[in-house]
């Protein structure tokens, strides 16, 4: 790690900004039938983006809700040409989806079409979420000078099928290994200007970050282990859920440790550092405060709903039931109240957790940055298309 003068990451973003953002934009969403959802998510990106401050200067996004949606179009189209196929050729083995599968044969026929399918689009996952960093990195500037990363998608696939099947045969015991090699493999072949960001450490450096999840394990095996001997479910019970609690608690602590570490052993062109100090405490905090707040908040919003519905739609209903108009006012006031939901999330849940990373973040002799010039602009392929078509682009 480089040494210099600390420079410190600010978020100055405001809860009730963002809520407001993201209940108005969520609206727009819904009277638009899902169309206006590559725009709300552009503007609230916008908004975090603006919020980061590095040394009094603040990040900035350039995407456009317009990439976005021609992107998802292409993806949509590619994507249903290629499942199309895929079950063609399953057809071709004859095996084809069963709706009631009436039999064991059609039961297990109908699990194997959906398993291969799914296996099928892994790869088509991997590669979207190799491509919406790189699109998000082309359009973020700071100091007007852009970010970037390489065409390299293909790459990470089958690097990234071939790490899940190690660490799959090892029974998790390589997932460090799995966790640096992917990270370095994306953080290798990004850019900010024409200064090219590097992974240090080494992927053994991950395992103190795994402690938590081993001693889950251990706990797990015990509770099997007592089932064998007593043949007494009660009695294995409490360790199993000891085991799974200690679990949960284990995978964000590997998490949150594994980021710090990961982050602290970048570098930019040699002589840009960083110092991440995430703490674990804090992030469970924000998710099971906010998780309570949403929860509090969410509730009474859709209690509201459901008694406005009532009130509407009960005079509507005849003997046939809810008319047409009815419906629609029930679809309305749900999906308004999710609205507010989403919105909730972001504000209480979200935009803290970037906050506290951004806040225990450093840059280590950042004067380094005035030295970097302007990359080649980058059209940025489907610009999440595949992101989004495959419902894993909905993060901001």
């Amino acid at each position: 790690m480089t040494t210099g003068p600390l420079t410190k990451v600010f978020y100055t973003g405001q809860r009730g900004a963002l809520f407001g953002l993201a209940f108005k934009t969520a609206l727009l969403t819904v009277l638009t039938l899902g169309i206006y959802r590559f725009w709300a998510k552009t503007r609230i990106r916008r908004y975090v983006w603006s919020s980061v401050s590095i040394d009094g200067d603040r990040l900035e996004y350039t995407g456009t809700g317009l990439e976005k949606f021609l992107g998802f179009l292409v993806a949509v189209v590619i994507l249903a040409i290629y499942l199309g196929i895929v079950q063609l050729l399953l057809f071709y083995f004859g095996l084809h989806f069963v709706a009631e599968p009436e039999t064991g044969e059609e039961a297990l026929m109908q699990a194997a079409v959906i398993y291969i399918t799914l296996l099928a689009v892994l790869p088509l996952m991997l590669f979207a979420t190799y491509r919406a960093r790189r699109y998000i990195l082309a359009r973020t500037r700071l100091r007007g000078i852009r970010f970037g990363m390489d065409a390299a998608a293909w790459g990470y696939v089958w690097r990234a099928i071939l790490h899940y099947l190690l660490t799959a045969v090892t029974l998790g015991i390589l997932l460090p290994r799995q966790t640096y090699w992917l990270e370095k493999y994306k953080t290798d072949r990004s850019y900010y200007g024409d200064a090219r960001f590097e992974q240090g450490g080494r992927w053994t450096g991950l395992y103190p970050a795994m402690i938590h999840l081993l001693i889950a394990v251990l706990i797990l095996g015990a509770g099997i282990a007592v089932l064998a001997l007593t043949e007494d479910p009660a009695r294995a019970v409490p360790l199993a859920a000891l085991g799974y609690g200690w679990g949960a608690f284990g995978w964000v602590f590997y998490a949150v440790r594994g980021r710090r570490y990961l982050d602290s052993h970048k570098m930019l062109d040699g002589r840009v550092g960083f110092d991440a100090r995430p703490r674990v405490g804090r992030v469970i905090a924000i998710y099971l405060l906010g998780s309570l707040a949403v929860g509090l908040a969410g509730g009474a919003v859709f209690a509201v709903a459901s008694g406005a519905t009532a009130m509407a739609v009960g005079p509507m209903a005849g003997p046939g039931g809810t008319g047409p108009v009815g419906i629609v006012i029930v679809a309305l006031l749900y999906l308004g109240a999710f609205s507010v939901f989403g919105a909730l999330v972001l504000a209480f849940i979200t935009q803290p957790l970037i906050a506290h990373f951004c806040e225990t973040l450093s840059i280590l002799d950042a004067g380094a940055l005035a030295d970097v010039r302007q990359r080649a602009y980058d059209k940025g392929g489907d610009a999440e298309g595949f992101a989004d078509a495959l419902d894993i682009g909905g993060a901001i």
